[in-house]
């Protein structure tokens, strides 16, 4: 039985309220919207063109509306808060989590930002200032203050009394954290212990001590990671003396691989993750501009190389006929190193320590690649021209190609780290140029000395 996709979900989803907005039943699209979660509301907005997009956001519940805007991209989240009075941003404000809240205050303008300020009690105020003080990536930035704490001579007895009058636990709880008196972090409280063991035993007794807090100021991948490898629900934050700030749940750091996934992937062109798929012809053309004008001058340097044997691919037309295919491969087998490079340094695989032991494996499979299908590729070009030399040229090229694309596929993203740059950003574009470049010298240069 076929079970329905979350993309197939979303595009009926979408093509019900376009047909509903087309129709005009403003009512009835309002009851659907305002029962659809708010990540379900925000990708429909995202999916829909300015004109429908301006219409629906119109009947967006303000009770939900903050954090509608929350899983927006920034782009679009920063279109719609420009056309939002002062009192509306207040009031889509209220209710978000405190780590909700320090991220949606960044892109409100001051005035609203002493106004939610002042709307909040005491704590609530000093809990948000304590995660502001913080960049918005490490995880200071990414914690919620909203923690249960509990003291290591009390009984589990008096806990779950403490939990009954308190009456609800924060979203994502699966332990309390144990502190001493001045808030130091000391251990987790498991909600299975709690409710498994016997009611009399302290804290103490019960608690688990090997659990690793997180530094406030580290980066938000390297807390993704921790997450990855611990399979955590949730992670106590601590400032440098080790006392309790807050704690980090799983659908943040869920968001936080997704981010850096997108930002990953789209910056291998040239596009940045946050921007609106519908932002208007003249932003969009602006932001991509600049990469296809970097993109062309590596053209030219190609297309340079090309012309320096001018001579030889009119005297040998083939040559031009069979240009491509050393470019092409190339590219891809550069691509496959590159991609598996970038992932490998993003998620904390690959450093110093085992680079070049990867640039000796890459090099031997772009080696043994290269002579593979060189023998294919020169297989077919003689069936193709009947001409044994132009076979051999080109077999010798792609080799030489594809041995070249390995050493770049590892080379360009260790070098950019080094520099200071994301590999992901414009490694493509560096990675095209060296294949190209080599694919066409060895080709044409070694059909040069052989063919003329």
């Amino acid at each position: 039985m076929h079970s329905t996709t979350e993309p197939e979900k979303h595009q009926k989803r979408l093509r019900t309220f376009t047909r509903a907005l087309e129709s005009g039943t403003l009512a009835s699209v309002r009851k659907m919207l305002n029962a659809l979660r708010p990540a379900e509301i925000a990708h429909l907005l995202e999916s829909l063109p300015p004109r429908e997009r301006e219409l629906l956001w119109e009947l967006v519940d303000e009770k939900v509306g903050g954090d509608v805007l929350l899983y927006l991209n920034e782009e679009l989240r920063a279109s719609l808060i420009r056309e939002m009075e002062p009192e509306e941003l207040v009031a889509a404000a209220e209710g978000l989590e405190t780590d909700d809240l320090a991220d949606f205050l960044h892109d409100l303008p001051d005035v609203v930002i002493q106004e939610v300020l002042q709307s909040m009690d005491e704590q609530d105020r000093q809990r948000l200032e304590k995660v502001l003080s913080y960049p918005e990536d490490t995880a200071g930035g990414l914690m919620n203050t909203d923690t249960i704490t509990v003291r290591p001579d009390v009984t589990l007895d008096v806990v779950l009394r403490y939990l009954r009058l308190r009456g609800e636990l924060p979203p994502m709880t699966d332990n309390l954290f144990v502190v001493d008196r001045e808030d130091h972090f000391l251990g987790n409280l498991p909600l299975t212990a709690l409710l498994t063991q016997p009611p009399h035993l302290p804290v103490a007794e019960v608690m688990t001590r090997d659990v690793e807090s997180i530094p406030a100021t580290l980066s938000a991948s390297e807390v993704a990671s921790i997450f990855e490898h611990h399979d955590l629900v949730s992670a106590p934050v601590v400032d440098a003396e080790g006392r309790l700030l807050g704690r980090i749940t799983v659908d943040d750091v869920v968001d936080v691989i997704r981010d850096e996934g997108e930002h990953s992937l789209l910056s291998m062109t040239g596009l940045d993750e946050e921007e609106d798929m519908f932002a208007p012809v003249t932003v969009s053309a602006r932001h991509r501009g600049v990469w296809l004008g970097i993109n062309l001058l590596t053209a030219f340097v190609a297309s340079w190389v090309i012309g320096l044997f001018q001579e030889t691919i009119d005297k040998v037309v083939a040559l031009a006929v069979l240009m491509p295919i050393v470019a092409s491969m190339g590219g891809i087998a550069g691509s496959q190193t590159l991609t598996l490079v970038i992932r490998g340094i993003a998620v904390g695989k690959i450093g110093d320590s085992n680079a070049r032991q990867l640039l000796y494996k890459e090099l031997a499979v772009g080696l043994l690649n290269g002579v593979a299908w060189s023998l294919v590729v020169a297989a077919i070009t003689l069936l193709w021209f009947g001409d044994y030399r132009i076979a051999g040229v080109i077999a010798v090229a792609i080799v030489v190609n594809l041995v070249f694309a390995a050493l770049a596929g590892v080379t360009i993203p260790m070098i950019m780290r080094k520099l200071g740059t994301d590999p992901a950003l414009g490694g493509s574009v560096l990675l095209t140029t060296v294949t190209d470049v080599v694919g066409f010298m060895a080709f044409l240069g070694l059909a040069t000395f052989l063919l003329l």
